[in-house]
């Protein structure tokens, strides 16, 4: 986690998940991030485990080098820096990250169909309160997501998408929802395909 400082001043965006496998679809996303949010880099950080999910990913290190493959961008940075933390939920790596690169603009990322469930994370009241969330549409994920219990919630500090460039620079909570042209690649259909061995 040394030079974290060297991010002082810059924008960057965070896209958290297992990754169990990172596929087209996360990169796809993260470009559209980069370029519809304004955002100077993009960080992954890829989970040692995923509390919601009852099954086991496969290995963390065979995870993480499948993204550093799949994820070649000079701004994007595949991380293992929740590990290096030791954090297990997300409202813990932004309060640890927040600590030691006060000075960085921090922009949660996640798919829409992330957003239908976040009011199931550990600690989403903080963790939406603290930094300026991007919201990416996936295939078949935006009805569900809009209706979700959070988008009601917090419809008053929603930016329309027209929007979405001055994201970063809002004060939380503020939070923008970007349909996009998706891939339907996704990792569950990877693994019930039987493309990806989670024991190797």
């Amino acid at each position: 986690m040394n030079g974290l400082r060297a991010w002082d001043g810059l924008t960057v965006g965070l896209l958290g998940g297992s990754f169990d496998p990172a596929h087209e679809g996360h990169a796809h996303i993260t470009r559209e991030a980069l370029k519809r949010f304004s955002l100077d880099a993009v960080w992954w950080l890829v989970s040692p485990g995923n509390p919601l999910k009852q099954r086991g990913p496969a290995s963390f290190e065979k995870r993480l080098a499948v993204a550093r493959q799949v994820m070649q961008h000079p701004r994007v940075t595949v991380t293992d820096i929740e590990y290096q933390l030791g954090t297990v939920f997300t409202s813990q790596t932004l309060r640890a990250l927040r600590e030691r690169m006060p000075q960085t603009r921090l922009v949660w990322l996640m798919g829409a169909d992330n957003l239908a469930n976040f009011h199931q994370w550990q600690g989403w009241h903080d963790i939406i309160e603290t930094v300026p969330m991007g919201v990416l549409a996936r295939p078949g994920d935006r009805l569900s997501a809009r209706r979700s219990l959070t988008a009601q919630r917090y419809a008053h500090a929603r930016l329309p998408g027209i929007a979405s460039h001055m994201l970063a620079r809002q004060n939380a909570p503020a939070w923008c929802y970007i349909n996009l042209p998706l891939s339907e690649r996704s990792s569950s259909a990877i693994r019930a395909a039987g493309q990806w061995d989670a024991d190797t």
